[in-house]
């Protein structure tokens, strides 16, 4: 019987009925796979994706700037929706810090097109539903056989090591943490 709620929720959840149901996915996203995260110190995985323009677009690409990697769990949800609001809304003070702001999940580029556009979203949204960079990022989440992003991030220096990484992510608040830890490591450097 108690499978029945998850089976709901879950449910509710691809359907995109209420951030709940979004949060419970993160969470046993989160805790469906352990796969290893890139440590803090190593060189950030490179990897090149298409965007929701479908240009090809790769982690080289944003050499010498800092690069906010951050993977979510689907297009159109809640709480995906509103971390990706509080990113375009910070947008402007990342890019006062050199920074840019890439999501990644494994929706396709007219998932991520449509999103951007329904949204205003104006940063890159890369497609991965090969789950390739996810994987190779430790961020692949099994959601009763569906597999998905975890809600990680990834802060990546202008010379491309990782130095910065989140798991399993509180949506609502997140841009405004990685903004602090943004403006603490650039006063390093």
């Amino acid at each position: 019987m108690q499978k029945l709620p998850l089976a709901v929720a879950s449910l509710a959840l691809l359907l995109g009925l209420g951030w709940a149901g979004d949060r419970a996915l993160a969470a046993r996203a989160a805790a469906a796979d352990t796969d290893t995260l890139p440590m803090v110190g190593q060189k950030a995985p490179t990897f090149t994706l298409p965007s929701q323009t479908g240009t090809p677009t790769s982690l080289a690409s944003f050499h010498g700037k800092w690069v906010v990697l951050y993977f979510y769990p689907k297009d159109g949800t809640s709480g995906c929706t509103l971390e990706a609001h509080n990113f375009q809304q910070d947008a402007p003070k990342y890019e006062k810090m050199n920074a840019v702001i890439v999501g990644v999940s494994v929706d396709t580029v007219d998932s991520h097109k449509e999103f951007c556009a329904k949204e205003g979203l104006n940063f890159h949204l890369l497609a991965d539903p090969d789950k390739k960079v996810v994987t190779e990022y430790g961020s692949l989440g099994n959601m009763m056989g569906f597999k998905i992003a975890k809600r990680n991030t990834f802060l990546i220096s202008p010379d491309g090591k990782i130095v910065k990484v989140w798991t399993g992510v509180n949506p609502s608040s997140h841009s405004s943490e990685v903004l602090a830890e943004l403006q603490t490591d650039a006063h390093k450097g």
